[in-house]
Parts: C-alpha cells; sequence; structure tokens
C-alpha cells in the first residue's frame, strides 16, 4: 500500500498547495475581490471533474498497461509546462467581467499539471484495487484528504510567510518531479499484474456495473451523488464570499473555510462511526438558526463571532453532505464512477455561485438558498431511508434554536434589536410550530409500533418533501428580501453587490439618496440643489481629507481619487482643478452618473479611468515622465473588505512615482474589524515619510460619519499647519517595527480590534 498512499499523499499536497498559491499570485491582478478566488474555485472544481473523468474512463475502457502508458505522457508534458509562474501580460488589459480571464490564465498556467494531479485520488485507488483484491481502497480517499488539509494549512502558516511567490512556485514546480517519481513506482506494480482475476474485472466496461453480489445502484442515489457535493460546495463559496466580503481577501480567509470542508470528507470517509445522523441534523438546524442572526445582524456582529458562527455551521453542513454521501456508498467496483459523480457535483455547486448567482441574483444569496437545499435533501433522504431519526433530530433542533436564540442575540447587541424578530416569530408562532410537529408526526409515524409508518411513501413523501420546499421558501423570502426603504437600483457583479437607497423621498428637505456597496455605506447625497454639494458621510470638510483638500495650495490642483463611490470627493473640485478617478467596477460609474449628481455639479474638469488603480496607475508611468498629482486619496473597498494589493510596499512605491515632490497621499483606514494604523505607519516608516493620524469622532450632523483617515507625505510643513497639526496624532514608535505589508506576505493576525 506504500507506494500508493505516497502517490495519492503527494498528489494530493500539491493540487491544494497550487490553489491559495495560484490564487494569491493573480488576486493583484484582477481588482483583489472575492470574486477572484471563487472564480479560482470554479477552475480547480471544474478541472477535478475532468481529473475524475479520465480516471474513470481510462480505468473502465483502458487495460492497465495502457492505463500506465498515457498517464505518463501526461506526467511529461506536465513537466514540460515548469514553472507555473503566470506571465505578467495577462494582467495588463482588464475591463469588465474578468471571469473568462481568469479561466483562460489558469488553464494555460496550471490547467495541465492540475488536470493529471487531479486524477491521482480516483486512479490510485483504482489500482490499488487491481493489485490488491478484497482490500477496501476508501481510506486511501481519507488519506488524500488528509494531504490535501495539510497543504491547505501549510500555506498560510509556512510557505507564505517563509517565501516569496516565484520561490514557491518553484518549490511546488520540485514537488511535482517528486511526484512522477512516486507515481511511476506505483505504476511498475500495476505493470507486473497479470491480467487476470480482479485485474480483468477493472478493464471490463460492463462488468462494473454488473460484478455479482453487487447491488445496482438507483436513480435517486446517483441524484444524491451529485446532489450532495454541490449543497455542500455552494455552501462553501458562499461562506468564503461572505467572509471576503466584510474583512479581507486573503488566503487565509480562503483556506479556513475550505480546510474545515475537507476536514469533514475525512472524518466521514474514515469510518461511518465518526457522523452520526442524529447528532449532526440537530446541530445543523441549531447552526442554520445562528447563520439567520448572524446575517440579521450584519457587520455590527463582531468579528470573532462572525468567523466561528459561519465556519462552525458550514463544517455541520459539510459532515451532514458528506456524511450521507458515504452512507450511500457504492462497491469498490463503482468506485471510479461514484468518484465521477461527486467531482461533478462540486462543480455545479461551484458554477452557481461564480457563474450564476451574479448573473441571475442581485444580492448574495448563495447561502441562504444552499441551506434550504439542504433542508430539502434531508427531507428527501428521510423518505428514501424512512428515517425516523432525521425527523425526531430536527424536531430536537428546532427546540434547541428557541431556547438558545436569546443567548445568542445577547451577544451580537446588549438591547434588543439583533435577532429580535426570528425570537418573536418563533413564540408567536408556537402553537403553530408544535401542531405542525404533532401533524407531521402522525404522517410518519406509527404510534403503536413506534415506528417509521408503512404508509410514508408515494404521495404522502411527495407532500412532506413539498411542505418543507415551501417552508424554507417562505423563510428565505421572509427574511431577505424585506428593504425597510425603497430600494432603486440593485445590481451585482464579479466585483459584488450595490443597492441604491431613496430615503425620505416626501421631505424636501431630507430626501437623499445612499449608495450601498456590500454592508458598508459607500456615500449619500441630499436631491435638494443646495445641499447636494455638501460633503457628507467620510468627507466632510472635518475629516483628514476634507483638511488636506483645504491646505492644499492655490490655483489648478491635480488630484487623484482611488475608488469613485458616489463620487462625494468631486465636490471639492474648483475651476481650473483636475480630478483622475480610478474605479474598478464599471456599475458604480453607471450609478455615480444616474443616481447621484456629485460629478455633474463639480466644476473640476473629471477623468474617470476604469481598472484597477494600481495596474492603471502602472501602466500610466510608462508614458508619464513627471509626477501628477498634488493629492493623491485612496479609497477603495469593497463592501469593509480592505484591498490588501493597494496597501504593499510594492503599491506604495508606485503612489510615490505619481504624486509631485510635495504631494501628499489622503489614505482612508476606517474599518469596523482591523486597525490599518500600524500597516501605513509601517510603510511610511520604509520609505521615510511623514505621516499623521486624523480620527474624526465629530459628527455635527447625522450626514456626517466619525472616519479615520492618514496623511503621509515628504512635506512635514504640510502636516505642521495648524489645522492638521491641532488634530493629527503621530505615528507610533511600536508600529514601526510592525510586520511590513508586501505583495507575497500581508499579516491581519496582528491588526485585529
Amino acid at each position: 500500500m506504500l507506494p500508493f498512499a505516497l502517490t495519492i499523499f503527494t498528489g494530493a499536497f500539491l493540487l491544494f498547495q497550487v490553489q491559495p498559491l495560484i490564487g494569491k499570485y493573480i488576486l493583484p491582478w484582477f481588482g483583489g475581490g472575492p470574486g477572484v478566488w471563487t472564480t479560482c474555485l470554479l477552475f480547480f472544481q471544474t478541472v477535478l471533474l475532468g481529473g475524475y473523468a479520465y480516471a474513470h474512463f481510462s480505468s473502465t475502457r483502458l487495460k492497465p498497461r495502457q492505463q500506465v502508458v498515457l498517464h505518463f505522457v501526461l506526467l511529461g508534458l506536465s513537466l514540460a509546462l515548469l514553472p507555473i509562474t503566470p506571465s505578467e501580460s495577462w494582467k495588463l488589459d482588464l475591463s469588465g467581467e474578468p471571469n473568462g480571464r481568469i479561466l483562460i490564465l489558469l488553464m494555460v498556467t496550471i490547467g495541465l499539471p492540475y488536470f493529471v494531479l487531479s486524477s491521482t485520488g480516483p486512479l490510485m485507488q483504482q489500482w490499488f484495487s487491481q493489485t490488491n483484491p478484497g482490500v477496501s481502497p476508501y481510506r486511501l480517499y481519507a488519506l488524500s484528504n488528509v494531504g490535501s488539509l495539510l497543504a491547505l494549512l501549510s500555506y498560510p502558516s509556512y510557505f507564505e510567510v517563509r517565501f516569496a511567490r516565484n520561490e514557491q512556485a518553484n518549490l511546488w514546480s520540485g514537488g511535482l518531479v517528486v511526484f512522477v517519481i512516486f507515481c511511476g513506482y506505483s505504476a511498475m506494480r500495476v505493470w507486473r499484474q497479470p491480467l487476470s482475476g480482479a485485474a480483468v474485472k477493472s478493464v471490463a466496461p460492463i462488468a462494473a456495473e454488473t460484478t455479482a453480489g453487487a447491488e445496482p445502484t438507483s436513480v435517486i442515489d446517483k441524484l444524491l451523488w451529485v446532489g450532495l457535493p454541490a449543497i455542500a460546495s455552494i455552501l462553501l463559496l458562499a461562506t468564503t464570499n461572505k467572509l471576503s466580503q466584510e474583512v479581507a481577501v486573503i488566503p487565509f480567509l480562503w483556506v479556513l473555510p475550505l480546510s474545515l470542508y475537507l476536514l469533514t470528507f475525512i472524518i466521514c470517509f474514515d469510518h461511518a462511526r465518526w457522523y452520526h445522523r442524529g447528532l449532526f441534523t440537530g446541530l445543523l438546524v441549531v447552526g442554520i438558526a445562528v447563520v439567520c442572526q448572524l446575517l440579521q445582524a450584519g457587520s455590527d456582529a463582531p468579528m470573532r463571532l462572525q468567523i466561528i458562527g459561519y465556519t462552525a455551521t458550514l463544517f455541520v453542513a459539510c459532515m451532514v453532505c458528506h456524511g450521507e454521501l458515504y452512507r450511500l456508498k457504492p462497491a469498490p467496483e463503482r468506485l471510479t464512477a461514484y468518484f465521477l459523480f461527486i467531482s461533478a457535483g462540486g462543480a455545479i455547486g461551484g458554477f452557481l455561485v461564480a457563474i450564476v448567482a451574479p448573473a441571475v441574483l442581485n444580492d448574495y444569496r448563495e447561502l441562504q438558498l444552499g441551506f434550504w437545499l439542504l433542508t430539502y435533501a434531508l427531507g428527501v433522504l428521510a423518505f428514501r431511508h424512512r428515517s425516523r431519526e432525521l425527523v425526531v433530530a430536527a424536531a430536537v433542533g428546532v427546540l434547541l434554536v428557541i431556547f438558545a436564540l436569546p443567548a445568542l442575540r445577547s451577544l451580537l447587541d446588549d438591547s434588543p434589536g439583533y435577532g429580535g424578530e426570528l425570537l418573536e416569530f418563533f413564540r408567536d408562532r408556537v402553537l403553530y410550530i408544535v401542531a405542525s410537529l404533532i401533524l407531521v408526526g402522525g404522517l410518519l409515524f406509527d404510534l403503536k409500533t413506534r415506528r417509521l409508518s408503512a404508509e410514508f411513501n408515494g404521495r404522502m413523501g411527495v407532500f412532506v418533501m413539498a411542505l418543507c420546499v415551501a417552508v424554507g421558501a417562505v423563510f428565505i423570502v421572509q427574511w431577505n428580501t424585506r428593504e425597510a426603504v425603497k430600494v432603486l437600483s440593485a445590481s451585482r457583479n464579479f466585483y459584488g453587490t450595490l443597492k441604491v437607497f431613496d430615503y425620505n423621498p416626501n421631505d424636501e428637505e431630507d430626501h437623499y439618496r445612499l449608495l450601498l456597496h456590500g454592508a458598508t455605506t459607500h456615500g449619500l447625497q441630499f436631491t435638494k440643489p443646495e445641499k447636494s454639494v455638501l460633503a457628507t458621510t467620510y468627507y466632510a470638510e472635518s475629516s483628514g481629507v476634507g483638511l488636506a483638500m483645504a491646505q492644499l495650495p492655490e490655483g489648478p490642483r491635480r488630484i487623484g481619487l482611488v475608488g469613485l463611490g458616489t463620487g462625494s470627493l468631486a465636490t471639492y473640485g474648483r475651476k481650473g482643478d483636475y480630478l483622475r478617478i480610478y474605479e474598478i467596477n464599471p456599475t458604480v460609474e453607471k450609478l455615480a452618473r444616474s443616481e447621484f449628481k456629485y460629478l455633474e455639479y463639480s466644476q473640476a474638469t473629471i477623468d474617470v479611468i476604469m481598472g484597477d488603480a494600481r495596474l492603471m496607475m502602472e501602466k500610466e508611468m510608462r508614458g508619464v515622465t513627471s509626477p501628477q498629482f498634488d493629492l493623491l486619496a485612496l479609497d477603495a473597498f469593497s463592501s469593509d473588505a480592505i484591498p490588501v494589493h493597494l496597501l504593499t510596499k510594492e503599491a506604495f512605491a508606485i503612489y510615490l512615482r505619481q504624486i509631485k515632490p510635495d504631494g501628499v497621499m489622503a489614505i482612508h483606514i476606517s474599518n469596523r474589524y482591523l486597525n490599518l494604523r500600524p500597516v501605513v505607519e509601517r510603510l511610511a516608516a520604509h520609505f521615510d515619510l511623514n505621516v499623521v493620524t486624523i480620527s474624526d469622532d465629530n459628527e455635527p450632523e447625522w450626514w456626517i460619519y466619525a472616519t479615520t483617515w492618514m496623511l503621509v507625505t515628504k512635506n512635514k510643513e504640510f502636516l505642521n499647519t495648524p489645522k492638521i497639526k491641532e488634530v493629527g496624532e503621530k505615528a507610533e514608535s511600536a508600529n514601526l517595527t510592525a510586520p511590513l505589508w508586501t505583495d507575497d506576505f500581508a499579516s491581519l493576525y496582528s491588526i485585529m480590534k
């Protein structure tokens, strides 16, 4: 078993080590948003499906020696494509939805090596079955997931912090060579195996389905082979999206959900005893209630509580999906087909989240829809297996939710509010819930025998499943489509969700529109002409950027803005000024011009440059011989997540070439979860710049928000002007030795609030 175990372990390690590596590599090239990782996962799941299909068809259509020859041809071609470092030419032209470009880049760069590695698990297990007839290969599948999990955990904790990206790519290429050696040794075992006995079965196309003693697999079971992993994949990507939107798009927040996802595979496929159907079903009900609470609280929930709540529920949900999937496993003769169906489900889930959801939904609903589909799948399983355990566990979970919900609400907020509506929902409907449980109990149980009723089939089963789907749909509609104010526009694309709200339309004085990106306000504007030119929210005259604007010299000014939003900062533009605004999301520009008037009313000349600010500036430097800006304001956030690639040493080097020698950078660091001040102060120290922090907690009007800006410049006199000196806080000495953020390394642990 050792040669096959080493091959499977090494292949799985390389397979999942390359995922965060290549994702981190191309993240700055495509805007640094959550959509980059989602598209990467779609590619990985799709190629994994291709690898499993190759393993299935080669093992059922080809003789063992033919399989060996074909596999080594593919391995040789993979080695010829090393190293896997992507060419920087891919980042030069970025416009519109970049999903297709990302997929093509990944296919050209790592497509074939990843395809070959993805086939390793099922193919080696099939070869092991040929050389060790009668021995179960399923523990080798658990071993492959151990290798995958180790790769994911070691990347952010070891490889990311110790090696540059090019070094990581070279190490991975060396690992592929080692893998080929292990694979060759395993292939020798197959090559020497006589074509008789168990080996004959593996090469007969029909024998895999007709082996004596192997019961045929039903259509429903095959649908569940696809459906359960598809649901787990949806929940994985939806959870990752949620965390990345609110905190940052970094490997750690990619790796954590994916690691838990893989851990459930390891646990469930090691042995049936690790998955207890009743326990995890009850925990799933509680977990869904927790997620509903967190969704209701939104970004006001503490970051650690969000991470724990979302990932713990993901773990329980994946345990249910993969535990039930293991219970449906076929005989080893159908092993490759079984894994092919599983892989197809994962790819379908990824496709639904990465491609379909942004096209058909104007908000992030995948998490809610994923849990709804899982409740439906449990209904199917209860009907299919006549499982009293599933029904009782779900009922117990509901009771736990009713009694535990107040404690969870107190964690989110000391006063009634977040989650209060859900609590009232249960309290006001206790009689209905109890009556429903009695009704369902009467439908499912024969009270005399205390067993599931023999009549629980046919139309009755369809009725119960339809009831489950209807209740889930009503729940989703009730909790996720209600808005307190009129929504003028709601849209979603690769870069996130955008909503424009219309407040107080009947009040001429206080009628205003507000732009929400994810869960974060990105500006508001009054509709009354006299008030429409006011600098609102984070951009008031008392804010750091407002003070910096006021201290700029008289005469025509050149100002660069990273992040458009509603265009609020354009209100500072005077006649003769030039504003160059960088914006990556085309929908933001459309809304800034159609729903807001800051750009229209500004007296300055304005150019909106579409694309990632860092890449656009880098491109412009090749044609610009002198610095451009008196002031460069960085205000690019995706929801509340920080764009890490805009706050690195390499990014600052670009900015400094784009401002005048005495120019100023104004950096917006307001954040619910992270203290970005040490990051900027460390960067300033690295480049020998002066820096002050201006925290404006003064909120004289409701439409002026508390905010924190940092001003960075070589010009000491600018920071010593009375108005800035009065409110500016000098750099803290401890921050001058904080970790320096680079494109290869950014530590969020040290700056968590």
